[in-house]
């Protein structure tokens, strides 16, 4: 049986670089803390956990004085560093660079104009979305599908961006949505926002699926992206599976199979998907 690994899923560039940055510290020997799951991958959390990364949310950190923590690759509101600075803590920033500027560029838009509709493409409650209606003063609007879009006030001025990891097929048509329904009395702007690690993965991971019997998709469930490439990977290749862990692996899926590829979101990291290698192995081979 032939097993590939997919050369181009694993951990994007932000990712990379928060947990290296955790790995540091950590090797320090002190205490740190981080505010959310580092990344969305239940199993990568607990390796770090095991590593002595304490997972903390924004209620902990209120009553935390004097400490570190890091600030994952999703990127955190304003008012979070106003609490670090108010607590005495030190902050250790791995906001993506892609996340960054985009922040900056929400918050100059509104600065420039508060009263447009700033519209953010995105998941309600997500890490990065929190981040970014934070530039607004809490303002900005969060669509998540076309419902939400048609909703919006198409008699003012609408500034439309995205959250970095979302579908660009997606956000061209709420683009076209907007175009044909914008009174000619009012501006509308939009920026493309999301990140071509994420972006260009979509037709790299449709030619992966494509050329396998059996797909097994490994992610965690709360990851944004990951929902988006294994869409991906479910519209080729129908006998395709999402997977946390090599657990979830059911073994009646390996019959009558010649060909395995294994693939995962930009939080996924290398090694779990080689365990799930090594678990489809041992499996056959006992």
């Amino acid at each position: 049986m032939n097993i590939e690994i997919d050369s181009g899923s694993g951990f994007c560039f932000g990712v990379t670089t928060a947990i290296k940055k955790a790995e540091e510290e950590l090797a320090k020997g002190k205490t740190l803390y981080c505010l959310g799951d580092i990344v969305h991958n239940g199993m990568e959390v607990e390796r770090l956990h095991d590593n002595g990364l304490q997972t903390i949310n924004h209620d902990d950190m209120t009553n935390l004085r004097n400490a570190k923590v890091l600030l994952r690759a999703h990127g955190e509101p304003p008012t979070t560093y106003s609490l670090a600075q108010k607590n005495n803590i030190d902050i250790i920033d791995a906001t993506c660079p892609v996340v960054l500027q985009l922040q900056k560029r929400i918050k100059r838009q509104y600065d420039a104009n508060p009263d447009a509709q700033i519209v953010i493409f995105g998941k309600n409650g997500h890490a990065e979305v929190l981040g970014l209606v934070g530039q607004t003063d809490n303002k900005a609007i969060v669509v998540e599908n076309m419902d939400d879009v048609k909703r919006l006030d198409f008699s003012r001025d609408i500034f439309l961006y995205s959250q970095t990891t979302k579908s660009l097929d997606e956000f061209n048509n709420i683009i076209g949505y907007i175009r044909s329904h914008i009174s000619k009395d009012a501006i509308f702007k939009s920026f493309d926002t999301i990140c071509r690690q994420v972006a260009n993965r979509m037709p790299n991971i449709g030619a992966f699926a494509a050329r396998h019997d059996l797909v097994l998709f490994v992610c965690g469930r709360k990851s944004s992206n990951g929902k988006v490439l294994f869409n991906e990977c479910l519209r080729v290749n129908a006998n395709s599976h999402l997977i946390e862990n090599p657990s979830e692996i059911d073994i009646r899926w390996l019959r009558n199979i010649d060909s395995i590829g294994i693939c995962g979101a930009t939080s996924t990291p290398k090694w779990l998907m080689e365990d799930c290698r090594d678990y489809i192995v041992r499996t056959l081979a006992g």
